[in-house]
């Protein structure tokens, strides 16, 4: 009987506690290497590529977020021989745990990978978020060339908050005016996630090469925690909608009346719901889970959309409340708790579905009653968008875009 044979049972016992949320990081935590040495056995023991890329893929996700991880007995050996597999899937898990156990060969071969253009992108930007994310600062150093190839500029721009670069600002800003809208708003998110940063980001407003309209609310609350009023004074004043949710409600009860709904086009408001919704809520199957799924809400009654979206944060759910962390490096995210455990945390952004955060990188953070959505998203839209949005929000399925 071959060793996987003999411990298939308990090895995909464990496989699917890597897949749990937080068992894999738990046994990594508590430094029992035993569970994950059984794994390494395993993948050696068997020549079934679709076997060890699973078992190697439940090894990478119960080491998310890790850095200098202790390499199991025998991983050295075992990655050579995986680095001439035939799988694909294979050679890459096996690099990337490489990499997190720290074997320098496999970081040259990674950041020969990320410049590599003959490599599909998609490897590269995973390979380039890796490296990120083990604070490599060559890597960050190949961000300003990486960011003139347009299937790696949105991760060239984003792994900038990632590892502090005192290049960022110039690079960010010289190339801002020729992105396209989401590497733009990525752009004004990077810049927002260091107090180094955001003072760029506060002169560029100054000189109008980027504009304040650009400032998603959300972000603009961020700045102004980081810059206090200089931002406020060149932004503007942020909108407090509290004291006139009364009148705001009845503005835009009165602008969405039956006769105005019915008339509507509610595949235009699909269209507006995909522009300024979709990021953040689930309706019909798609779309983000940063805020609450819409689709079996309370979506006829007109009084609950129009509260919940003049005034969003009024009651908030506890699991959709702001988190803030600043790390120790002085990197600040915003986002909602997506998943915790003993060595990380995952925040989910309206522009990214997973930002892991190493708690041993943490330095603070906080919850805030505050909902991400910011207040006043109506008053951003024209009065017909208003109307083609709620008269899509009511309907029973899903329709057409125009």
């Amino acid at each position: 009987m071959t060793m996987y044979a003999k411990h298939a049972v308990t090895i995909f016992m464990l496989l699917g506690l890597l897949f749990v949320q937080g068992a894999g990081e738990d046994v990594v935590a508590s430094n029992d290497f035993e569970s994950f040495q059984l794994v390494v056995t395993a993948v050696g023991s068997t020549t079934d590529t679709s076997v060890q890329a699973a078992l190697l893929k439940g090894m990478l996700l119960g080491l998310e977020g890790r850095r200098s991880v202790r390499a199991p007995e025998g991983w050295s050996t075992l990655s050579n021989t995986l680095a001439c597999s035939t799988s694909a899937s294979v050679r890459q898990h096996a690099l990337a745990l490489s990499q997190i156990f720290g074997d320098t060969v496999a970081v040259a071969s990674a950041l020969e990978c990320v410049q590599d253009s003959s490599v599909a992108a998609a490897q590269r930007c995973s390979t380039l978020s890796l490296l990120l994310g083990q604070q490599n600062q060559e890597a960050s150093q190949l961000l300003k060339v990486l960011i003139d190839e347009p299937a790696l500029t949105l991760s060239a721009i984003r792994g900038y908050a990632v590892v502090r670069n005192d290049e960022a600002p110039a690079v960010l800003i010289s190339r801002y005016s020729k992105l396209n809208a989401q590497q733009q708003r990525a752009v004004v998110e990077t810049l927002a996630s260091r107090k180094a940063y955001a003072e760029a980001l506060l002169e560029a407003l100054k000189m109008n090469q980027i504009q304040p309209s650009a400032v998603p609310v959300q972000v603009a609350r961020s700045l102004k925690n980081l810059l206090g009023k200089k931002f406020t004074d060149v932004y503007g004043a942020l909108p407090v909608v509290g004291a006139e949710r009364e009148h705001l409600i009845k503005k835009y009860k009165k602008l969405c009346k039956p006769s105005a709904v019915a008339a509507a086009d509610a595949s235009r408001g699909r269209a507006v719901f995909q522009k300024t919704c979709a990021a953040c809520h689930v309706l019909y199957g798609e779309g983000g889970k940063v805020g609450p799924e819409l689709t079996g809400a309370n979506r006829a009654n007109l009084d609950y959309i129009l509260l919940n979206s003049v005034y969003p944060s009024l009651d908030v759910p506890h699991a959709y409340r702001t988190v803030s962390v600043l790390t120790v490096d002085g990197r600040v995210v915003n986002g909602v708790l997506a998943e915790e455990d003993g060595t990380k945390i995952v925040l989910r952004t309206p522009e990214q579905p997973r930002v892991v955060i190493a708690k041993e990188d943490i330095d603070f953070r906080k919850i805030s009653p505050q909902s991400m959505m910011p207040d006043g998203q109506l008053d951003a839209m024209k009065p017909q968008e208003v109307i083609d949005l709620v008269k899509y929000l009511r309907t029973t399925e899903q329709v057409e875009l125009p």
